[in-house]
């Protein structure tokens, strides 16, 4: 038997007896990003409270914050079948929770000839709705000048920020444009400058349905890496979606790769990951 399997069948048999969970068993090789991506993805793949628990003794024998705010929030939104996403127009947007100072994050889609699309227009229809019941938040709209034949390079933050203001007629003090980003992994690392500048405690994340889980992991690891490595702390409390008429599935095989360049993880052990999860 495999000693992975060895100490996972150990950590299942004490659940089970309502003991105390070890991390790892002795002599095992050190768990490392590759071994929890390998887990989580595993966990996404097929939900069970074995692998939920399989994620967790991976972040704590890794002893690393980061990874420990990464897990808990892959076991909330990928590896819990009964995890439910907040619906612009199906739920109440005073429902969303805030907590102290509070920004809506919103996150960019690909533009059509330098223009938005209904997509990404739907989205900020919603991050409309939100911004309306807590006139005290932040708005941050965020990404480049994406897409092609684009040649005034119109970005989507900008384009957010501007139909935010028009359209739906938000004050322009309350809305920050990060207009570089060129993906959700790009998104979530350059809105912490925002974010710490103007000292915003929690966020809510607003895109569409099918994006809500990338965004949010992708930005609660930012922001647990901007906490570890400059001090400022930030955290995502709360998710509010777009029903888009696209419906991607499950898109945790994206997820984790854009975590890598989140988190700044080194090549071999991105090599190892793939050798674990697509090898066995």
């Amino acid at each position: 038997m495999r000693p992975r399997k060895r100490v996972f069948l150990l950590l299942l048999a004490l659940a089970m007896l309502g003991l105390p969970m070890v991390a790892r068993a002795e002599g095992e090789e050190p768990v490392n990003y590759a071994v929890l991506f390998t887990d989580m993805a595993r966990a996404a793949e097929a939900p069970s409270p074995e692998g939920r628990w399989r994620i967790e003794a991976d972040a704590a024998a890794m002893n690393d914050p980061v990874a420990t705010v990464v897990a808990a929030r892959w076991i909330k939104i990928y590896a819990d079948p009964d995890y439910r996403l907040m619906m612009y127009g199906q739920d109440d947007p005073r429902n969303i929770p805030v907590a102290g100072k509070h920004a809506f994050v919103v996150l960019g889609f690909e533009l059509e000839k330098g223009e938005m699309t209904d997509e990404l227009k739907g989205r900020c229809d919603a991050a409309a709705a939100a911004a309306k019941a807590f006139p005290d938040s932040l708005i941050v709209c965020t990404g480049g000048p994406t897409g092609i034949d684009n040649p005034e390079e119109h970005t989507e933050g900008g384009l957010m920020k501007a139909y935010l203001e028009t359209v739906h007629g938000i004050d322009p003090g309350r809305i920050f444009a990060e207009e570089r980003a060129m993906t959700t992994a790009e998104n979530a690392v350059n809105v912490m400058a925002i974010l710490q500048a103007q000292q915003v405690e929690t966020l809510t994340v607003v895109t569409s349905h099918y994006h809500q889980r990338r965004g949010q992991i992708l930005l609660a690891a930012a922001a647990a890496r901007c906490k570890a490595e400059q001090g400022f702390d930030v955290e995502v409390v709360g998710d509010w979606s777009y029903l888009s008429a696209f419906d991607m599935g499950p898109d945790y095989m994206v997820t984790i790769p854009q975590l890598f360049q989140v988190l700044d993880i080194p090549e071999d052990v991105r090599d190892q990951y793939y050798e674990l999860y697509y090898g066995d």
